[in-house]
């Protein structure tokens, strides 16, 4: 479990000169609005704004979007109005609290294709503060994280949800490991058997992969560094819902899909991208 002192950390270790107080008083009025409330799981629901105020510092969101993080459901869940949350933090934490309320009370009741890109729309207009849609995809990842642990027709819902509206959302401002994880957390949940026989398969040479990996991104660190090109290479994986909708797409099987691992280079000069 998260615990303040490890989003604190985070925060200093990227922003050593923040004032983490609005953290602290955010905690403080959170964990008091939210006793006794427990989650679906059993745990006290402070865990859940703990959670969702980590991913923000792992994304290295500023203090003020971690305070409104810990504070997101506040409105909606307790007794406090959005009055007294603003004489406790503010405008800005307010508008923040307040704009993730009115994304987390749309209906996303429609399954057309288009009719999601309309939300997804409506959602990027709705929000004056883009931090607002960083902070609803926090909750989001943290409510895909345990999913389980609602009945059948809610996780249904919210996991169709997640790939029609959030994860594009996420791949839309450039946050691929939030995209990845949200499409992996519904694709477990809504085509169970064809998970889990995708994670056996990937599973069963991954170390072959790895070390292939790591082959070729010693190859092309060493090129890098004969032409003198300064860069980041990252490898990794398909994750499993991208090999599922590729077999999908091109109807083909496991066994076809050959482009199971990708390397990306990240040049830190434009002309050396070329």
């Amino acid at each position: 479990m998260i615990h303040l002192e490890d989003i604190i950390d985070k925060v200093e270790s990227y922003y050593p000169q923040a004032d983490v107080d609005s953290i602290w008083n955010a905690y403080m009025v959170c964990a008091k609005a939210h006793r006794g409330q427990m989650r679906k799981s059993g745990s006290a629901y402070l865990s859940h704004p703990l959670e969702v105020a980590y991913i923000l510092a792992q994304l290295r969101m500023d203090p003020t979007t971690v305070a409104a993080g810990l504070l997101h459901d506040i409105i909606e869940d307790t007794s406090m109005k959005t009055e007294e949350l603003r004489e406790y933090f503010g405008e800005e934490v307010t508008q923040l609290v307040d704009g993730v309320t009115k994304l987390t009370k749309m209906d996303f009741s429609s399954n057309e294709e288009q009719q999601a890109e309309n939300f997804r729309k409506m959602i990027l207009a709705m929000a004056k503060d883009i931090r607002v849609i960083i902070i609803k995809l926090a909750d989001r990842l943290h409510n895909m994280r345990t999913l389980d642990h609602l009945p059948e027709h809610k996780w249904r819902r919210i996991a169709g949800e997640t790939l029609d509206i959030y994860a594009p959302l996420a791949n839309r401002l450039g946050i691929g490991w939030i995209k990845y994880e949200l499409e992996d957390a519904a694709f477990k949940h809504l085509w169970s058997e064809e998970y889990q026989e995708i994670k056996r398969k990937v599973s069963a040479k991954l170390e072959e992969r790895n070390a292939y990996v790591s082959k070729i991104t010693e190859i092309v660190s060493k090129e890098m560094e004969n032409s003198n090109i300064k860069g980041h290479i990252a490898g990794r994986s398909k994750h499993f819902y991208s090999i599922f909708e590729k077999m999908k797409r091109q109807d083909i099987s496991f066994e076809e899909v050959y482009d199971l691992v990708g390397i990306r280079v990240i040049a830190f000069a434009m002309p050396d991208c070329y």
